[in-house]
């Protein structure tokens, strides 16, 4: 054989194999800033479109992994009940349902987020509802909503079921494995169809509208809260249409926007995180992402007091006033901030209880969050669908111990109602 022909023969080899391995595991395409703002100028639905991605991890009933980003799902809509992690919360959980739900009720004045048997029936459910998926869509609600708090994305999952198409999201809420969960803003895509889905399950009892099931047992309160939230956003929206220098802090751009207005003066729509009291003035933080957020500046500590944001942490407010910079001496740097020094500049909400640790509970540990708001760098390595863990892995054993476990505290819940489980 001359090399020539060698060579024509293996290369021929190659391609046929590179073509084999694409089909094996598809491509998982990456969106960077540039990317995103680029969609977001074309006016059309492909901004609310993140891409489809193999299926790796259902983590519980509103949290899922999939291949090719760098973050997990924060499924918009949701809020299932925790799901056991540990040892004491099971020890926890065998003094008995009601000593167990009272006790931790004690401990604070928001609403509880505590492992349940109904967080164990919500993931089992995620896990029956994806069972044989392998590739989902993601969608996001508004284009420029992209990542939460703790870097999460925020995304309605599509998943192609006997030649239909769900929402595992809005189906979710149908099962009444979660409530219809508004608390950082309506569904501005899909709000009729989850207002319907938890009708229906409640009017037929399911999941957490069951009375005989171990569950949270305030969801009306909880709502309530909620949609306050709902509707102070939703406002805040609609009247942001029209003005362009309402700029809502959660949206990828805003900082681009803020900085492009130093020196002029802005409405900002914001949650407050935490409160930093120092020799000079007091910073009241307006949360964006866990590595930074943007300061409210108050000198006056009568301004701060009658101005109510330091009650108002963990709530929505609106910030009225002039984006100013600074230098940050520590970070070497110049940031933007805002200077209060009239009560009337925050606007806030009826209150309700601050729930401090609902995020904190919900988010599942992960990666070094990345510094852009926006997905991983276009160009960035593939991340390939992983291999099955062999049968008798020490990863798979400890999932089966785990299994097992749930199903014991499933049954044990059942069992003392007199009820079969489900």
């Amino acid at each position: 054989m001359s090399l020539k022909t060698w060579s024509f023969g293996h290369m021929l080899l190659l391609v046929v194999a590179a073509a084999a391995a694409l089909a094996c595991n598809p491509v998982v395409h990456r969106f960077d800033r540039t990317t995103v703002a680029a969609s977001l100028s074309k006016g059309n639905d492909a901004a609310l479109v993140i891409g489809e991605f193999p299926l790796m991890k259902v983590t519980d009933g509103d949290t899922i992994r999939v291949a090719g980003l760098d973050a997990s799902m924060r499924l918009l809509g949701l809020d299932t009940e925790e799901t056991f992690k540990r040892k004491s919360e099971y020890m926890e959980f065998d003094k008995g349902w009601e000593r167990y739900l009272a006790e931790a009720q004690a401990k604070t004045k928001s609403p509880v987020k505590i492992p349940t048997p109904m967080g164990e029936e919500a993931k089992k459910y995620a896990e029956a509802f994806f069972h044989g998926v392998r590739t989902v869509r993601l969608e996001r609600d508004h284009p420029k909503e992209i990542r939460d708090f703790y870097n999460r994305y925020l995304a309605y999952v599509f998943v192609e079921k006997d030649g239909k198409t769900y929402n595992y999201n809005v189906e979710c809420v149908r099962a009444g494995m979660s409530p219809y969960f508004s608390k950082y803003g309506y569904s501005r895509r899909f709000h009729k169809e989850f207002v319907a889905a938890q009708e229906e399950a409640r009017a037929a009892k399911r999941g957490i509208w069951d009375p005989s099931k171990q569950h949270y047992t305030d969801y009306d309160r909880r709502l309530e809260w909620w949609n306050r939230r709902g509707d102070f956003i939703q406002a805040f929206e609609l009247q942001a249409a029209d003005h362009p220098n309402w700029i809502v802090l959660t949206h990828w751009d805003a900082l681009d926007r803020l900085q492009g207005k130093v020196g002029r003066e802005v409405v900002i729509l914001g949650a407050i995180g935490d409160v930093r009291e120092t020799a000079g003035p007091t910073k009241v933080l307006l949360s964006r992402r866990r590595t930074g957020s943007l300061p409210l500046i108050f000198f006056d500590k009568d301004v701060l007091a009658r101005s109510g944001a330091v009650e108002a942490r963990g709530e929505f407010v609106v910030a009225r006033g002039v984006i100013t910079k600074y230098f940050n001496k520590y970070k070497k740097q110049d940031e933007l901030q805002i200077v209060v020094t009239m009560p009337g500049q925050i606007q806030r909400e009826v209150l309700a209880p601050v729930d401090e640790t609902e995020t904190k509970a919900d988010a599942e540990p992960a990666p070094e969050p990345a510094p852009q708001d926006s997905p991983a760098p276009e160009g960035a390595a593939d991340v390939a669908e992983p291999e099955a863990p062999a049968e008798n892995s020490p990863n798979t054993a400890k999932q089966d111990a785990a299994d097992a476990r749930a199903d014991a505290i499933i049954e044990r819940s059942a069992d003392r109602e007199g009820r079969t489980p489900r």
